[in-house]
């Protein structure tokens, strides 16, 4: 599968048609990109490349990304848009906190099996991003947040005595973990790994007779 594109906005009916247009431009540009990231990665791609992809021209391009690399930061900010989306998700459900996390870590570990080895460098610019307050209503809410908001509404699962923010950094943690391990290390078993760490977060923070 393709790395994630977010296709116009929520607001998009209500645009003008040139608002329309511009956003197809927008959205063109980003599936150009996001396709010659998918074969030579975002480092080896030129933003000649994309425009010739795209059909337009440079000076298009840079009315619409300042540089390149804003560009590698709005894919990037899909992709942590779909994990807290998953965590959102899942913190809708009625499923247990345990449960929850394995959810949440074998997700992990398809989401980035199908960005695959190329796009690494796009997980390095996730976590960067993932720390940086933005504007719009989906990347506003730090990682830290979603994460503890998985745990809070369940704390009576969770093993008695333990703080609320001491077991979310454990999760957060153990997050950053697999992916910087998964960016700098050739091989790296990330599905084993993402999977194993799953299970010992349920079994570690919630209590025997909450599971």
């Amino acid at each position: 599968m393709s790395l994630p594109v977010e296709k116009g906005a929520p607001g998009a009916p209500h645009l003008t048609r040139r608002g329309r247009r511009k956003r197809e431009v927008r959205d063109r540009i980003v599936e150009a990109a996001v396709a010659l990231f998918e074969k030579n990665g975002p480092q080896n791609t030129k933003v000649d490349e994309i425009c010739e992809v795209a059909d337009v021209a440079q000076k298009t391009f840079f009315n619409h990304f300042a540089t390149k690399q804003h560009l590698v930061s709005e894919i990037a900010s899909t992709f942590l848009g779909e994990l807290l989306t998953i965590l959102d998700e899942l913190r809708q459900s009625e499923r247990p906190v345990d449960e929850r996390l394995l959810v949440f870590f074998e997700r992990l570990a398809d989401r980035c099996e199908e960005a695959g080895p190329m796009h690494r460098e796009l997980v390095l610019e996730m976590i960067r991003v993932a720390h940086m307050q933005r504007a719009e209503p989906m990347q506003s809410r730090f990682l830290h947040d979603a994460f503890r908001s998985l745990l809070q509404d369940r704390t009576t699962e969770l093993r008695a005595g333990q703080n609320i923010e001491t077991l979310t950094e454990m999760v957060v943690g153990t997050f950053y973990v697999l992916m910087l391990n998964w960016v700098s290390l050739e091989r790296y078993p990330l599905r084993e790994r993402s999977v194993a760490a799953g299970r010992f977060l349920a079994e570690s923070l919630t209590s025997p007779s909450g599971r």
